[in-house]
C-alpha cells in the first residue's frame, strides 16, 4: 500500500501525468478547431499540437531541476533525455511518419493499378512525429505545467 501513495505523492512523476495530459487535451481541441470534428484518438494517438512527449519530458525535467536542483545529476539526466525525445520526435518518428504516408499512397496506387488487394489492410500510422513548431509548444507546455505546479504545491 506504502508503493501506491508513494507513486501517487511523488510530485515529478505527477507533473509529467499531468503535463502529457494537458498535451493530449489540447491535441483534442485543436483537431477539433481544424477539422470540426471530434477524435477521441486524439486523445492518446500521437503526433499533432502540441507534442506530448516534449511536455512530458520537460515538465519531468523542470521539475526535477525545481525540486532536486538544476546543478544536480539527476537534472543532468531528465535533461538529456528530454533532449533525446524531442530530437527524436522532430526527425526520425516525424521521417517515419512521412515514409508511411507515401507508402500508403503507393499502396493505393498499387492496388487502383494492378486491381490485386494487398496482403495489409490496415493503412500504415502517418502521424507518429512532430514538426519543430509542435515540439516547441510542448516544450513551453512542459516548463508552464511544472513551474504552476511547484508554485501551487
Amino acid at each position: 500500500m506504502q508503493f501506491l501513495i508513494d507513486l501517487i505523492t511523488n510530485k515529478i512523476l505527477v507533473v509529467g501525468v499531468v503535463s502529457w495530459f494537458l498535451a493530449q487535451v489540447f491535441k483534442c481541441i485543436s483537431n477539433l478547431i481544424l477539422t470540426k470534428k471530434f477524435s477521441i484518438e486524439r486523445l492518446f494517438g500521437d503526433g499533432g499540437m502540441p507534442s506530448g512527449h516534449s511536455a512530458t519530458v520537460v515538465s519531468v525535467a523542470t521539475a526535477t531541476g525545481l525540486y532536486e536542483g538544476f546543478n544536480s545529476p539527476v537534472f543532468a539526466v531528465a535533461a538529456i533525455v528530454a533532449i533525446v525525445v524531442m530530437h527524436d520526435a522532430m526527425n526520425v518518428r516525424y521521417q517515419a511518419g512521412k515514409q508511411a504516408e507515401l507508402l500508403n499512397v503507393m499502396a493505393e496506387m498499387f492496388e487502383k493499378v494492378t486491381g490485386t488487394d494487398l496482403p495489409n489492410e490496415e493503412k500504415l500510422k502517418e502521424l507518429l512525429g512532430h514538426t519543430p513548431l509542435q515540439v516547441a509548444a510542448g516544450c513551453v507546455l512542459g516548463i508552464v505545467t511544472a513551474s504552476v505546479m511547484y508554485l501551487v504545491f
